[in-house]
Formats: structure tokens, C-alpha cells, sequence
């Protein structure tokens, strides 16, 4: 009977647009309700922060971010440090993981025989399905030991007295620092990345390629003026999906760089991060300052990776706005 078409007008067919109503109407609330919850759980995050951190923000004030002090005996605390080992091991770890990462995804969706990408697609979900501890352990144990006995070394041999770059690479090579950090995050991330770019470059439609191949256009040449232009909003948003992995990421980053509250130029050098710092001594902290002080690293943390994910954002509504041009 559910199936014989009403006739409009008829009772059936005035209680079928009723229920259809109401059930969009609470279609409606559900899914509003679900955005508001997310804004919501945002705003209390912050709040909580914002309250935890108070004392030392109140002590220290805008003085707590350009301070490289960090001494738990004198309550003398400063974020400056963590704050520098974040940005610098995530730059690194971007530089490195966006070429190769548009690279594999360009080779898996280009150029790759149809019976390899399969393999290479699975390898590139394990990689993004293994947990940081595990990139930490290997880390320490495994990628740190190369890097002091034969990368660094070389490095310190060829490099040296090479201006600017020579400062670059100064430091101890005892295999942990911010330069075995950042590549380690690269290695992290590069998963991430190459996962969104690769389904974004499969989703553009064929006949533009084969057109541009057909009018004698190189394989690059179809990438620079075809893919990447259909794709750029997709291959952003992965890029900064990396970056904000790369930002918080806390154990990998804690086994290798160092924990040395000091701000070197060269990157063999130890250093530490927010997140480092927050792992290894939140369970340790004695004292209302000393928490305060950790929880406005959190605080800073967060408000750095709000200030990247916004300034993605707006690249991104650029980037549609002028998709018609």
C-alpha cells in the first residue's frame, strides 16, 4: 500500500508532506545542534586553558613569551624555547614531507604501472596508521644511532666552513636534536599528506587531462596547468592537515630532540617543544605556578594552531574566490 502513489491534495499526501517536513526539521536540529556542540567543546577547551594558565600569565604576562628561562626551583618560567623547537622542528618536517609527499601522490596517480599502486596506496595507510610512540622508539634507537655515526659526521666534514650553512649544522653529532626531530615529523606526516593529495588528484576528471595530452602537452605540463589548478584547494588543506599533525605531535618529537631548555642556531643542537615539555614534566609539576606555567604552554599551543588553521582557511576561501578568474 506504502507504494501507490497519493494523488496532491488527498489525505495521504498531506500526511506524507507533514512527515516529511518534520522529519527535515528535525534533521535540521540534530545536525545544527552536533555544529554547535563542536564550537562548543572549542570554546570550554580554551576556557579551561585560559583559567589554568591565569596565575602565570597574571606573573609573567606577555614577558612569559619572550623569556628562554625555564627553571622550576626560581618559579622563572618562559616559552620562548618551547615555542621555537615547535616551529622549527614543524618547518623542517614541511619542507622535507610536501615535495616528497606530492611527489609519491603525483607518481601513484600519473605515472605508476595501474598493478603498483595498490601496494604503494596500502604501504602509505600502514605508515599513517602507526602510532607516534612507535616513530619514537625507532627513532631513538635505530634513526638516531645512523644520524650520529655517518649523517651528521658528513654533514659537520662537507659543510662546515660553508657560511650560514655551516651554523646551520653546528652541533654536537650525538644523533638527537631538532634536526633528527623535524625529520622524524616528516616521516610522520608524510602519510597524511600524500593520502588527501592523491585522492585529490584522482578526482580530476579525465577529459581535461587526455585533452591537454592531445594537444601535445608534457606530463608536467599537464600537472602545472591542469592538476594543481583543479586541485589547489585539496593539495592546501592536506599540507596544513600536516602542518597541525606536525604542531602537536608529542611523544615521537619527546624521544629525539633533546629536552634542553636552550635556543641554539644549529640544529644538531638539543632542544624541546611545547608538547615535549608538556609530556615530560606535567606529571612532575609541584606547585600552582609551575602547572600554570605548563598549562600556558598548552594555552600557546593552542592559539598557534588556531592562528595556522585560520590563516589556511582564508588561503583556502582566496583560492575558491578566484577559481572563476
Amino acid at each position: 500500500m506504502s507504494d501507490i502513489p497519493a494523488e496532491a491534495g488527498s489525505p495521504l499526501h498531506v500526511v506524507r508532506r507533514r512527515a516529511g517536513a518534520l522529519g527535515d526539521r528535525l534533521f535540521h536540529g540534530i545536525t545544527g545542534l552536533s555544529a554547535i556542540l563542536v564550537l562548543a567543546v572549542i570554546i570550554g577547551i580554551a576556557i579551561s586553558l585560559l583559567i589554568g594558565a591565569w596565575p602565570a600569565l597574571m606573573k609573567f604576562g606577555l614577558g612569559f613569551l619572550t623569556s628562554d628561562s625555564w627553571n622550576p626551583v626560581t618559579n622563572d618560567y618562559g616559552a620562548l624555547v618551547a615555542i621555537y623547537g615547535t616551529l622549527v622542528t614543524s618547518l623542517i618536517a614541511m619542507l622535507i614531507a610536501v615535495p616528497v609527499s606530492f611527489g609519491i601522490a603525483l607518481f601513484v596517480t600519473e605515472l605508476s604501472p595501474r598493478w603498483l599502486r595498490r601496494p604503494i596506496s596500502t604501504a602509505i595507510e600502514l605508515l599513517a596508521a602507526i602510532p607516534s610512540i612507535i616513530y619514537g622508539m625507532w627513532g631513538l634507537f635505530v634513526f638516531a644511532p645512523f644520524m650520529s655515526n655517518y649523517v651528521q659526521p658528513w654533514l659537520l666534514d662537507t659543510f662546515e666552513h660553508v657560511p650560514l650553512l655551516g651554523s646551520l649544522i653546528a652541533g654536537p653529532p650525538i644523533g638527537i636534536g631538532v634536526f633528527t626531530a623535524g625529520l622524524i615529523l616528516a616521516i610522520m606526516v608524510i602519510p597524511f599528506i600524500t593520502a588527501v593529495m592523491r585522492d585529490t588528484f584522482e578526482v580530476v576528471p579525465g577529459v581535461l587531462k587526455e585533452s591537454s595530452y592531445a594537444l601535445g602537452a608534457t606530463t608536467w605540463e599537464v600537472v602545472r596547468s591542469v592538476i594543481l589548478p583543479y586541485t589547489k584547494t585539496g593539495v592546501v588543506g592536506g599540507i596544513m592537515l600536516g602542518l597541525g599533525r606536525a604542531l602537536g605531535e608529542t611523544m615521537a618529537v619527546t624521544f629525539v630532540i633533546g629536552n634542553s631548555h636552550n635556543i641554539n642556531l644549529g640544529l644538531f643542537y638539543p632542544g624541546n617543544s611545547i608538547a615535549a615539555t608538556l609530556a615530560n614534566e606535567f606529571t612532575e609539576a609541584d606547585g600552582q605556578m609551575y602547572t600554570s606555567a605548563l598549562i600556558a604552554l598548552g594555552l600557546v599551543l593552542f592559539v598557534i594552531t588556531l592562528i595556522v588553521l585560520s590563516l589556511a582557511r582564508l588561503l583556502l576561501m582566496r583560492l575558491s574566490a578566484q577559481e572563476g578568474k
